[in-house]
């Protein structure tokens, strides 16, 4: 089952956008990305709050997450974090394994 953590990273004064291209430009996004088990690692910024960032961050399952926090990488970003002075918002998802029903496939545009 995959599992889907969205991240919400605040700060002010741009932080967030900071924290996002030092992970870039660092590689640690790259390296995370080629973890095993990670199926998505991608950044979006809200239209209405430019001093958030979201993360959404998406791994085959619970070993695959255990994993990435047991890098060494978990380090250099909590790091980043603290030096960009950012608050985080958690939520975390689980797949449905059975698709969308039925019922739902007349509001998506394909």
């Amino acid at each position: 089952m995959a599992i889907a953590v969205n991240l919400y990273y605040t700060g002010i004064d741009g932080n967030a956008g900071k924290f996002v291209q030092e992970m870039i430009s660092s590689g640690t996004v790259a390296k995370i990305r080629a973890e095993k088990g990670n199926l998505r690692y991608e950044y979006f910024f809200p239209m209405d709050d430019p001093e958030t960032v979201l993360l959404i961050d998406a791994w085959e399952n619970q070993a695959a997450i255990d994993a990435h926090h047991a890098s060494p990488m978990m380090g250099q970003i909590a790091a980043l974090r603290e030096k960009y002075d950012l608050h985080m918002k958690v939520e975390r998802y689980l797949s449905d394994t059975e698709g969308l029903p039925a019922g739902d496939e007349q509001f998506i545009r394909k």
